[in-house]
């Protein structure tokens, strides 16, 4: 597996955040496809989200809780999630 990185890390309860671009990772609302050299575009963005699924999958099997989020999700609600899921992993 060629070297990915985590957007945000929590190695002591091993929680490991994505804020992947709508562009980018493929977001069902807001994806594009470019028509300018369309197919170039179309192989490209498909290799990205099949790369996010590997990683996703790769770090589950590694032990890790994967959060991902949209980057058109509004900051506030996606702080107050990954706050949640990790004071909670942090209780006794």
């Amino acid at each position: 597996m060629s070297r990915r990185t985590i957007d945000i890390a929590f190695p002591g309860v091993r929680v490991a955040v994505f804020l992947d671009g709508c562009f980018w990772h493929g977001c069902p609302q807001h994806a594009t496809s470019p028509k300018a050299n369309s197919e170039w575009w179309r192989v490209k963005l498909d290799r990205n989200v099949a790369r996010d699924l590997e990683t996703t999958a790769h770090l589950q099997a590694a032990g890790w809780l994967v959060l991902r989020f949209w980057e058109h999700e509004p900051p506030e609600d996606v702080a107050m999630r990954v706050s949640q899921v990790v004071r909670g992993l942090q209780q006794p």
